[in-house]
């Protein structure tokens, strides 16, 4: 147990199989070296096993709280979804914000470890420290919105006060590889296929009922000063500001325009840099304007809430309401936010510029519990399949109706197109012998930053430990918004270093588990403050790195006890220097292209990794005494 302040020392092991429940506390030596949320919960996953299949029952789902979720720490609203991905075949860490991760805190819990298969569909219940398992077979079949509305019915509880419901639709319970989970609506565990785990098991929703129990410092003192200086560094940056900066006032696609000037924004499956640019040797060039999908159109047309989440300032959440003809009827749709990577993969990846359109395919998604940026970005490797030949009465460019029933086969595995989208990037390609349309790494889809234009996020997506992430370190902060300190998104110089900052700081906040737009104004000096005060912990600035270091090298040692090496620290083939098959980058970013070889000495430098397998030294380094080891040496290849 622990008896460090922030925690409830209280995690459920829920065997779904059996049916049985049981409680134990938090081991004090594993809240220090990994904290809580996704570091603990990597841990948790580890120990089951990095050889389990993903959808069998041997594979862990933990539902993880931080110290920080659901206290008074700025913008500490999260919870983090660990297992082992059904997508990647990697381990895998989704996060969504809102209130259900506060409610789980103040039901009694730091996290939710299930495992087993149900016999019959079930959900689990939440409440004053207790979890029950009850049927669920009336809501198998049902939307995520549909069932949420079925449990509120049945339930002594009022949704968005006292109530959370984190639960899948029809695509985790078909498995599609990239099911999500969708809580509160709209705000998903979206990336790495949660919700797939979630439908293997048989698992429907955990229901979570709540009073608010916020938990109290241990140094009250000390937490107070980084919660002022938190606060205080939020109001003052020009992007979160509350209802000034940049990320306040537009959310999150405030980025479509940034990004759509710099050549940054990957249009028509990645083939342009941006809505704009052109090729005189090319006669598909772009014929759409990314300006019509942005937040600043958001804002002025569509916008009708700002809701927020736990303990948040900035309210970056942009609650829009749309009336347009798609699928042969009316939609009327308002639905919580037309965020910018979705934006990106139904708008210009897509070659559509219709932002009410797109509010209506993400809500399609939300509803049937499958990622829309994965989804968004499967439906633009459709039509790139379909331009060349390779699958008949496919999608063609920005065909909004089509997009629309597409979801909807994906969701429920309806066709052979449909299925082996389900499958994603890798599936898709081996059916139809599409390698050359494929736009992923690990068989995650790349998401909305150009990584012939940003190397940070190049050398990023490749090394990312659940696939093509713009999350694990996101470079694009220095890159594009200058913060903390403006970077050459160009020069591939440094780069390898700045995302290993970048990922260690956020293995850190997803940890405690705050959001990470925070890192757009707090830095380590606040996070110690914080994480101190709360805790009773006395850490330096240099030993909280450090556990970041712990955190993310341990998860790449699950990937290379799964198999992975630094072969598959990749990018597509259009991306990348030297590539036969290479694309180069047009507009502002004319000519460049990936420089990865490069990219990859300096990252594994930084990492002290050996062709991206961590040596043994490494781990006794970090102190991770877990596993077997990779039986590699620091001084030799990992092919010897």
């Amino acid at each position: 147990m622990t008896e460090l302040g922030g925690y409830r020392d209280r995690v459920a092991q829920i065997d779904l199989g059996s049916g049985d429940i049981s409680y134990e506390g938090i081991d004090d030596e594993d809240a220090r070296k990994y904290i809580g949320g996704r570091g603990l919960g990597v841990k948790y996953v580890f120990e089951q096993g990095p050889d389990v299949d993903p959808l069998g029952p041997e594979n862990l789902l933990a539902f993880m709280n931080g110290p920080l979720t659901g206290t008074q720490a700025t913008m500490s609203g999260r919870m983090a979804v660990v297992t082992k991905s059904p997508l990647t075949n990697t381990v895998t860490d989704s996060h969504h914000g809102g209130w259900s991760a506060a409610r789980l805190k103040w039901a009694g819990f730091d996290a939710l470890l299930f495992e087993g298969q149900a016999d019959e569909p079930v959900y689990a219940y939440v409440e004053d420290g207790e979890v029950e398992l009850r049927d669920a077979s009336h809501l198998w079949g049902k939307t995520t919105h549909e069932a949420r509305e079925i449990v509120e019915d049945e339930l002594d509880g009022e949704y968005g006060k006292s109530l959370s419901f984190m639960g899948i639709g029809p695509g985790g319970e078909n498995e599609v590889r990239y099911g999500c989970i969708i809580n509160e609506d709209d705000r998903a565990s979206g990336r790495g296929g949660t919700g797939a785990v979630m439908g293997s098991k048989n698992l429907k929703a955990v229901v979570v009922k709540s009073g608010t129990d916020m938990p109290k410092p241990a140094d009250e003192e000390t937490f107070a000063e980084g919660h002022k200086q938190a606060m205080k560094v939020i109001q003052e940056s020009d992007i979160t500001a509350p209802n000034e900066g940049g990320l306040s006032v537009y959310g999150t696609n405030v980025l479509t325009n940034l990004t759509e000037e710099m050549d940054g924004l990957p249009t028509r499956n990645g083939r342009y840099t941006s809505t704009s640019a052109e090729r005189e040797d090319d006669p598909s060039e772009p014929n759409i304007d990314a300006e019509n999908t942005s937040g600043e159109w958001v804002r002025e047309n569509i916008l009708v809430d700002e809701p927020t989440c736990h303990s948040c300032p900035v309210a970056c959440k942009k609650e829009v309401e749309v009336e347009t003809e798609l699928g042969g009827e009316t939609q009327n749709v308002r639905m919580e936010s037309l965020e910018y990577e979705p934006a990106f993969t139904f708008g210009s990846n897509s070659m559509s510029d219709d932002a009410e359109v797109t509010a209506v395919l993400i809500d399609r998604c939300n509803k049937y519990g499958i990622d829309a940026i994965e989804s968004g970005n499967m439906l633009a490797m459709a039509m790139e399949m379909t331009e060349k030949g390779q699958v008949e009465d496919g999608i063609d460019w920005g065909d909004h109706d089509a997009m629309y029933e597409m979801l909807r086969k994906i969701a429920e595995r309806e066709g052979e197109l449909a299925d082996a989208l389900a499958e994603g990037a890798a599936g898709a390609a081996e059916r139809f012998d599409a390698e050359d349309s494929r736009l992923d790494v690990k068989n995650q889809t790349i998401p909305a930053y150009d990584p012939r234009s940003m190397k940070g996020m190049a050398i990023g997506y490749a090394t990312s430990n659940r696939g093509a992430c713009h999350l694990r370190g996101y470079t694009p902060s220095a890159e594009i918004l200058g913060f903390p300190e403006a970077a050459d998104p160009a020069d591939p110089e440094g780069k390898g270093e700045l995302q290993v900052t970048f990922q260690d700081m956020h293995a850190i906040s997803d940890s405690f588990d705050i959001c990470k737009f925070n890192a757009f104004a707090e830095g380590i000096e606040e996070y110690v403050l914080q994480y101190n005060g709360m805790t009773g912990r006395d850490v330096t600035e240099e030993e909280l790195i450090e556990t970041g270091k712990r955190i993310y090298t341990l998860e790449r040692y699950y990937n290379n006890l799964v198999g992975f090496d630094g072969a598959d620290d990749s990018l597509p083939d259009r991306f990348v220097e030297g590539s036969e098959d290479a694309i180069p980058g047009m507009g502002a970013a004319d000519g460049q292209l990936a420089e990865l070889d490069q990219l990859k000495d300096e990252y594994y430098e930084a990492r002290q990794w050996v062709d991206g397998v961590v040596p043994d030294e490494r781990l006794d380094e970090l102190d991770i005494t877990i596993g077997p080891g990779t039986g590699v040496s620091a001084g030799a290849s990992a092919d010897d």
